[in-house]
């Protein structure tokens, strides 16, 4: 069996191009662009690289990007501070915090700063809360872009049996509660999981969000399984592999998505919508 690739940046071009004519119709309705302001503490090189291909992606669209980068050596209260106003600021539609941190600054107190109206990356209590009692919400980038994957090359999820790889709060609670919402009988596994491979091998819908390369391989599948693979590691050589081990799953599964070039491009395009919806709902 050779699986269907599921082609992340063919459906991310026919994101951007729907996002781009409803942005220029809000900014003639409104006389002004949705704007989003992210929130980064300089020092980690990879976030410098990430926060970069946001504002590039702002500017292909017609969103105002406003970068508010703080001191490596900023406290706490400075952080806090500095998102509490762009929360006040009705000129501001959508905040993003750049994460990781650094270790001594508290991400839980940084985020319960942000207006879950402007939470574009769905990372508030709030924002949780209403995902798990499916009420309407700004989701979580990556796990929305999974699913919009999923819709976009018609895979069918009521009835199935989906095993989400990964427990975070940013990839794999809200995406097996996204998988619940569409039927699908979810179970989450994660590192005290035992026998791993037999519980994927259950699974009609593999999602693997670990951040840990080659975890999962062909002889764990189910023939004809789909697989979403969120992982992204770098190798030693810069090369790029996710959490699924690509050629030996490929040759079991019916679709899978590549790394890179499968949920990647499509995150980004989940968080300017977000941040469009948002700015509309102002």
């Amino acid at each position: 069996m050779t699986a269907t690739i599921l082609e992340g940046r063919a459906l991310a071009k026919l994101l951007r191009e729907e996002l781009r004519s409803a942005i220029y119709d809000f900014r003639q309705a409104r006389g002004a662009a949705p704007t989003l302001a992210v929130v980064q503490v300089d020092g980690d090189p990879a976030s410098d690289s990430y926060v970069r291909s946001i504002g590039r992606a702002c500017e292909g669209v017609g969103i105002a990007f406003a970068l508010h980068t703080l001191p490596a050596d900023s406290s706490q209260a400075t952080l806090e501070r500095t998102i509490g106003a762009l929360s006040a600021d009705a000129g501001v539609h959508g905040i993003l915090l750049q994460l990781p941190l650094p270790a001594r600054l508290d991400p839980t107190g940084a985020i319960a700063q942000i207006d879950a109206r402007k939470d574009v990356d769905g990372v508030t209590p709030t924002s949780a809360g209403r995902l798990a009692q499916g009420l309407p919400c700004l989701l979580p980038n990556t796990p929305a872009g999974g699913m919009e994957l999923l819709r976009h090359y018609r895979i069918s999820l009521a009835g199935k049996r989906a095993v989400v790889v990964g427990r975070s709060n940013i990839v794999g609670k809200p995406m097996a509660l996204l998988l619940l919402h569409e039927h699908a009988t979810v179970t989450i596994a994660h590192s005290r999981t035992p026998d791993l491979a037999a519980v994927v091998r259950e699974a009609d819908i593999v999602v693997a969000a670990v951040g840990r390369a080659g975890l999962i391989s062909g002889d764990m599948l189910k023939p004809g399984a789909v697989v979403i693979d969120f992982g992204i590691n770098v190798q030693n050589d810069g090369s790029m592999v996710g959490d699924v081990e690509f050629a030996s799953a490929a040759e079991v599964a019916g679709a899978i998505t590549p790394v890179p070039g499968g949920t990647g491009p499509v995150t980004n395009m989940m968080l300017l919508r977000n941040v469009l919806r948002a700015a509309a709902d102002s």
